[in-house]
């Protein structure tokens, strides 16, 4: 996950850039004092076409503008390195708690569609609550597999070596093998209690059924859609700022509304279909 530090790099960058300018405007201001005042200095900068701004509207300037590809980069290297420290027990709990987070995808997907209207437009509203499980996910900074098949890959890159090649595996074995032990919990929680009404179950097992009979190939050819969105989510979040919400929302959402399948929240799915005996264990799993 993410973590807040990293939008640290920025501000500090902001803050170098907002000081070099005010020195600079500082010093120009010292120059015209001594030298004699130019003549038509207003009318110099209009014919240039670049207007008169204050010391504050320039550090305004300067604090809205985007931050040089590098600081991203290291935000996001920064983070595969803390997650690559963790002890294998420390990612084993936050990767179980992401696992039963992202139940949340299906509930929430599940109680919008048994309230709506069966329209056309209806799943444009359902599908929001696919976000949710992310939502939680990612701003509780929980360990998810998809996720990390990003941030890893940038301190394995920088350091190509066998010892830096079994610490991501090591992360990628110990996140993944929680995830499913999370889902597999959740989905029988809501496959076998009376928690959610028989409308709300019967939701349940449809979106399930919308994501099998795909076949192999196109299956995987979606997981690939699916990862491609989630490495851009990674790779916007450190400089969404106050937008980090609606950013996860819209990525997330694309992918439910595309149909793109996700390793996680797929599994509950298949996981719920399997223990309410929609689906066999060999359907749901290997098919």
């Amino acid at each position: 996950m993410l973590l807040p530090e990293t939008l640290g790099l920025v501000e500090e960058e902001q803050r170098q850039t907002r000081h070099g300018i005010a020195c600079k405007k500082g010093i120009g201001v010292a120059h015209s004092q001594a030298a004699d005042p130019p003549v038509n200095n207003t009318e110099d900068n209009e014919q240039e076409g670049r207007p008169i701004l204050t010391e504050s509207e320039l550090e305004e300037a300067e604090a809205r503008s985007s931050a040089t590809v590098r600081v991203v980069y290291e935000a996001v290297r920064r983070e595969g390195e803390d997650e690559l420290k963790r002890s294998p027990s420390a990612l084993a709990w936050s990767g179980l708690a992401a696992g039963l987070s992202m139940g949340f995808s299906l509930i929430t997907d599940g109680v919008l569609r048994a309230h709506l209207p069966d329209t056309a437009w209806s799943s444009l509203i359902s599908k929001f609550g696919y976000s949710v499980g992310f939502v939680i996910v990612i701003l509780g900074r929980q360990q998810l597999f998809t996720e990390n098949t990003l941030t890893p890959i940038l301190p394995l890159l920088n350091e190509r070596s066998a010892v830096m090649a079994t610490k991501v595996f090591r992360l990628w074995a110990i996140v993944l093998a929680a995830n499913v032990a999370g889902s597999l919990a959740v989905s029988w929680v809501i496959g076998n209690t009376a928690v959610f009404p028989g409308s709300v179950r019967d939701a349940f097992g449809a979106i399930g059924r919308e994501s099998t009979g795909a076949g192999f190939g196109l299956t995987v050819l979606r997981g690939i859609f699916a990862g491609w969105i989630l490495a851009l989510l990674v790779w916007l979040l450190p400089f969404a700022e106050h937008a980090r919400f609606f950013v996860i929302i819209t990525l997330t959402w694309l992918i439910s509304i595309g149909g793109f399948n996700h390793l996680v929240a797929g599994a509950v799915e298949m996981f719920y279909l399997a223990f309410t005996g929609l689906a066999s264990w060999g359907e749901a799993v290997g098919g």
